[in-house]
């Protein structure tokens, strides 16, 4: 046995949706006489204000809480959500190492794509010391054709990953059960900062990855190189 909960027919005047499971299923708005007397309350136990700014929420309710007393609690939108926040961060770590991970495969790609190459052109980089070239300029030769694969392969790949993502989240094609995401499909937003964080250190890999192998070529004897020629 329990108590029976009050009840009261109302009108509904509209229908609102966040986009938020949490809050589309089970909020509503109604006056505050009605949620007066549907509750049994005389006084307001709840409030909430909205900021133009929503980043200064923090110290908004720093602020606050010394006046209300210890009666009441102040909570802003970072406290209440920290776990979700908590987890988005470990996402975006895994999702980071992902990433270069996958860099890393390509550098290594890159090195022995260049080691296989000094191996089939040493003849030709023979000749071309012993017509004159240095040592640097063959260097140069080898980290060169490096930068231009990786900057060709970073450029596909950023514009095609910008490509998808605006895609994406244009026509919301890939989509998540609502009750256990909160949203019924997966947002995608391109962030400049990590957009050209993730292109610089995708080319910066690839030369690094590029002077091993141009070493090995500057180094080739020419009269070893044109022996058994």
């Amino acid at each position: 046995m329990g108590m029976i909960p009050r009840t009261r027919r109302l009108r509904m005047a509209g229908i609102f949706s966040l986009g938020l499971y949490e809050f589309d299923s089970s909020y509503g708005f109604a006056s505050l006489d009605t949620a007066k007397r549907l509750l049994s309350r005389d006084s307001v136990d709840y409030m909430e204000l909205r900021l133009d700014d929503i980043f200064r929420a923090p110290e908004v309710a720093a602020s606050i809480a010394p006046q209300l007393g210890s009666a009441y609690i102040a909570n802003d939108w970072s406290d209440m959500n920290k776990p979700l926040f908590a987890a988005l961060t470990l996402e975006k770590i895994a999702v980071s190492l992902a990433i270069g991970l996958i860099v890393m495969v390509a550098a290594l790609n890159i090195v022995a794509s260049l080691i296989l190459l000094v191996m089939e052109k040493s003849r030709d980089i023979a000749i071309l010391k012993t017509m004159g070239a240095t040592s640097r300029s063959v260097t140069l030769i080898f980290i060169m054709q490096g930068l231009i694969i990786g900057v060709v392969g970073t450029t596909v790949g950023a514009t095609a990953g910008y490509a998808l993502s605006f895609v994406f989240d244009r026509y919301r094609l890939i989509r998540v059960p609502i009750d256990v995401y909160q949203v019924p499909y997966l947002p995608f937003t391109v962030l400049a900062t990590d957009f050209l964080l993730v292109v610089v250190v995708a080319v910066l890999i690839c030369f690094v990855a590029t002077i091993y192998p141009s070493r090995q070529a500057a180094r080739l004897d020419p009269a070893q190189a044109l022996r058994y020629e």
